[in-house]
This record gives C-alpha cells, structure tokens and sequence, in this order.
C-alpha cells in the first residue's frame, strides 16, 4: 500500500482523540474526515487523505511510544490491514530505533483486513451447524465463540 503523503500535502488540522491511559477512538477524526468531505469543497482530497493518514500514525505510534515505555516491551509487532501502509511502517521503525525496540511486519500479502479473520469464524461457525436467519443484528463487542 501506498502513502497518500506522496500526493498531498499535510495541511488540514484533525482531531486526535486521547482517553483515559493507553485508549484512544478515532470517530472523532473519522466524522471529521466525513464532515469535511461532504461540506468543504474547497478542500483537495489527496490533502484530507494525507492528513488523516498522518494523523490517524501519529496516534497509534504516540499511544505504542507510551505502551512501551509503561511495560518496557523490547517487541512490537503491527499485524492486520494497517500494517500494509507504507508510512505506518515507516514511523514504526522509526519509534523502533529511537527506543531500541525490535519490531516486527507480517509480509505485505499477509496484512489482510479482519474481514478475512471474521470470514474465517463464519465459515467454521457454519460448518459445527451454527447459523442464523435473516433477522440477525450486528453486536460490535461479541466474542468468537458466543
């Protein structure tokens, strides 16, 4: 996957939202992104694709930064779609060096969405005879297995 970096520029100021401890939510930046999207049409996309991209890095970095200092991990490894972004990469292994931590990627076509992991519980979910009608309702929070 490629940066956005590489087209736009890095100008449009976004929300980073930080709760207690380690947590943090990226739906204030994601309404953010949308609100901007649909009501300012002054406002070059590859611009909002580059800023969000380089906002949404620097949360997770910042909150790994902090992760390790508070646990004092040697190892971090970046797993799921987001680590196919080049730029997430990048920042990673630059927290890396500068805090001698080792860490590590899958490789690239192995940095799937969770769509293929939750995939994956449906299809053995389906095949131990659990299924459901057309009436089932999304639960975010369920666990696999419930």
């Amino acid at each position: 996957m490629i940066s956005w970096l590489n087209y736009g520029e890095c100008n449009i100021e976004l929300p980073r939202t930080h709760l207690d401890g380690l947590n943090f939510s990226f739906s204030g930046i994601k309404t953010a992104v949308l609100n901007l999207n649909h009501n300012r049409k002054d406002i070059k996309k590859e611009d909002l694709c580059a800023s969000f991209e380089e906002a949404v890095s620097s949360m997770l970095v910042e909150n790994t930064r902090l992760a390790i200092k508070q646990n004092g991990f040697e190892k971090v490894a970046l797993a799921g779609g987001v680590s196919a972004n080049s730029y997430i990469r990048e920042k990673f292994l630059e927290l890396g060096k500068e805090l001698n931590v080792k860490v590590y990627f899958p490789e690239l076509k192995l940095c799937t969405d969770n769509a293929a992991m939750i995939a994956s519980a449906g299809y053995y979910n389906f095949i131990s005879g659990k299924t459901s009608d057309m009436m089932l309702n999304a639960v975010p929070n369920l666990k696999i297995g419930d």
